[in-house]
C-alpha cells in the first residue's frame, strides 16, 4: 500500500509537470487541464470499482496551502516603489470596484431568481465575485511588465477584500453593526500583525542558519495564516506583507536599527527562498486542482440551472470589468478584461459557504461552470499578442539593425 501512494504521487507530479509544460506552449490553461483530468480520472476509478474517499477531505487543505504559497510567490516578485504609486492604486481600485460591482448584481440575481434570503444570496454571491490569484499570477507570466504587476496586485487584493469581507459577513450572521466592526476592526488588527509578523520574518531570514532554513519560516507562515483565520481576520494580508517587504528591504531604510538588520548575504538568501516557495507552490497547486476535478461530481454540471446561472455570471464579470478597466484608464485594457479568473479561493469560500445548510436551492455546478470558462477566457486573452509582443514591419526592424551611413563613416577603424 505504501509503495503504491509513492508511485500515485511521484507520477501525479511528473505528469503534472508535463501539462505544465504542454499547457505553456499551447497557451492552454494549466487549471483547465489538471481539473479535466481529474475529472476523467474519477470515471475511469468509478468504472474499476476504486473510490478514493480521503479526496474529499483533502481538497480545502491543499486549497488553503495552495493560497498561501501563491500570493506569497507573487508577492515576493512585487517592487513597491514611488512610480509605481498610481500602477498600485489602479489595481486597488479595480479590484475594489469589481468585487463590489459584481456582488451586488450576483445577490439582487441570487435573491430574485433562486430564491435565497439576502443574508444567505450575499454569502453565495461573495465567492463568485472574488478574482482568483492561483489562476491570475500564473496566467499573467507572459504579459508586459506593467501588466504582470497589475495582475499581481489584482488579483492579490481581490483575494484579500474577498476573504475580509467573507468572513466578516459569516461571522455577523445578518448583522449589518456586527459586519462593519467585524471588517473594519479586523482589518486594522490584521494590517498590524501583518506588519509585525513581516518584520519577525524579514529578521530570521537574515540571521536563520543551517541546512533547514525555509521550511520553518513557511510553517510558521501558514500558522499565523490559520490564527488569523480562526481569530476571523485577514490572514492573506499578512502573507502579501510579508513577501512585499521581502522582496523591497529599501523599505526599512528609513530606521537605522531596521537598516542594520539587512545583511550582506541577504540577496542570496531571498533568491533560494523564492526557489523552494515556487517548487511547493507548483506541487501544491497541481494536487489540488488535480483532486478537485475527481471530487466533481458531472451530474451537479448537467442541471440547466447551473448553467443559466453560470452564463448570467460570466456576462457580468466580463461587462462590469470592461468598463472599470477603461474607466479607469488601464494600458491594455481590452486584453486585461478577459483576465478575471475564478479558481482556488471561489472553491474554498463557496465550499466555507455551504456549510451553513443555506444554500441547498443554489446549483452547485455553477461553480466549476465559472471556473473553467473563466480560466479558459484567460487562456485565450493569453494567446492574442500585445502592442509590445507584436512584431515590427520589415521597415521599422532595417532601419533600427541597419547603420547609418553618416554612422559608419564616423566609426573608428577597429585596426588602429
Amino acid at each position: 500500500m505504501t509503495n503504491t501512494a509513492i508511485l500515485a504521487v511521484s507520477a501525479l507530479l511528473v505528469f503534472a509537470y508535463l501539462l505544465d509544460i504542454f499547457g505553456r506552449r499551447t497557451k492552454l490553461p494549466s487549471v483547465v487541464l489538471l481539473i479535466a483530468t481529474g475529472m476523467i480520472g474519477r470515471v475511469v476509478l468509478d468504472a474499476l470499482g476504486i473510490q478514493l474517499r480521503f479526496v474529499e477531505r483533502l481538497v480545502p487543505l491543499f486549497g488553503t496551502i495552495g493560497l498561501i504559497l501563491i500570493v506569497l510567490e507573487g508577492a515576493v516578485d512585487l517592487e513597491v516603489r514611488r512610480e509605481r504609486a498610481g500602477l498600485i492604486a489602479r489595481s486597488a481600485a479595480t479590484a475594489l470596484l469589481g468585487f463590489g460591482i459584481t456582488l451586488a448584481a450576483f445577490s439582487w440575481g441570487i435573491h430574485t431568481f433562486l430564491g435565497l434570503t439576502w443574508p444567505y444570496a450575499a454569502l453565495a454571491a461573495m465567492p463568485f465575485a472574488v478574482i482568483s490569484s492561483a489562476v491570475a499570477i500564473p496566467s499573467s507570466h507572459g504579459l508586459p511588465k506593467d501588466a504582470r504587476e497589475f495582475v499581481t496586485y489584482e488579483s492579490s487584493l481581490s483575494d484579500i477584500i474577498g476573504v475580509l469581507v467573507f468572513y466578516s459577513w459569516l461571522a455577523a450572521d445578518g448583522s449589518l453593526k456586527d459586519f462593519a466592526i467585524d471588517l473594519f476592526g479586523g482589518g486594522f488588527v490584521s494590517l498590524l500583525a501583518a506588519v509585525v509578523a513581516a518584520l519577525g520574518l524579514f529578521y530570521l531570514i537574515n540571521r536563520i542558519e543551517g541546512h533547514v532554513r525555509f521550511l520553518p519560516l513557511l510553517a510558521g507562515l501558514v500558522l499565523l495564516y490559520a490564527i488569523g483565520k480562526a481569530s476571523h481576520l485577514s490572514p492573506l494580508i499578512m502573507v502579501l506583507v510579508c513577501g512585499l517587504l521581502l522582496n523591497n528591504p529599501h523599505l526599512l531604510e528609513w530606521n537605522e536599527r531596521l537598516r542594520k538588520m539587512h545583511g550582506e548575504g541577504y540577496d542570496a538568501t531571498l533568491k533560494e527562498f523564492k526557489s523552494i516557495v515556487i517548487e511547493l507552490t507548483f506541487a501544491t497547486k497541481s494536487f489540488f486542482f488535480l483532486m478537485l476535478g475527481y471530487w466533481t461530481d458531472l451530474s451537479y454540471m448537467a442541471d440547466w440551472r447551473a448553467w443559466a446561472v453560470a452564463f448570467a455570471m460570466i456576462v457580468t464579470i466580463y461587462l462590469s470589468r470592461a468598463a472599470i478597466l477603461a474607466l479607469l484608464r488601464q494600458p491594455d485594457w481590452r486584453m486585461l478584461t478577459w483576465l478575471a479568473p475564478r479558481g482556488l479561493i471561489t472553491v474554498l469560500l463557496f465550499l466555507t459557504a455551504m456549510e451553513t445548510g443555506e444554500l441547498g436551492a443554489f446549483p452547485f455546478g455553477t461553480v466549476m461552470l465559472v471556473v473553467l470558462v473563466t480560466a479558459t477566457a484567460t487562456a485565450i486573452a493569453h494567446r492574442r499578442p500585445t502592442e509590445s509582443e507584436r512584431p515590427e514591419t520589415a521597415d521599422v526592424a532595417q532601419t533600427r539593425e541597419a547603420p547609418s551611413a553618416e554612422a559608419m563613416s564616423e566609426e573608428p577603424s577597429k585596426g588602429g
